[in-house]
């Protein structure tokens, strides 16, 4: 990515880039993947690229914040109320 093309130029920028990451885990050969937190268009070119079956854990959703994890690790203290009658 050049300079110019960042959002903050001259800073570490990191990007998703889901054809990368199945070559990755094709050249570590895993026999299953696990996706978590992937966008629909990632997770399709991820399933097209990767050669071990694959699924996905968890999506990115609006209500959380693309967090979607997120409920769960707070379920036993910012949560905890949901779970008293």
């Amino acid at each position: 990515m050049k300079e110019s093309e960042k959002v903050f130029i001259g800073e570490y920028e990191s990007m998703c880039n889901p054809i990368l990451q199945a070559a990755i885990v094709n050249d570590a050969k895993t026999d299953f993947n696990v996706l978590l937190g992937l966008y629909v268009g990632h997770d399709s070119l991820f399933f097209k690229y990767a050669e071990a079956p694959t699924t996905v854990l968890a999506v990115k959703d609006r209500v959380t914040g693309h967090n979607p994890l997120g409920p769960i690790y707070l379920s036993d203290n910012y949560y905890s109320w949901l779970k008293k009658p």
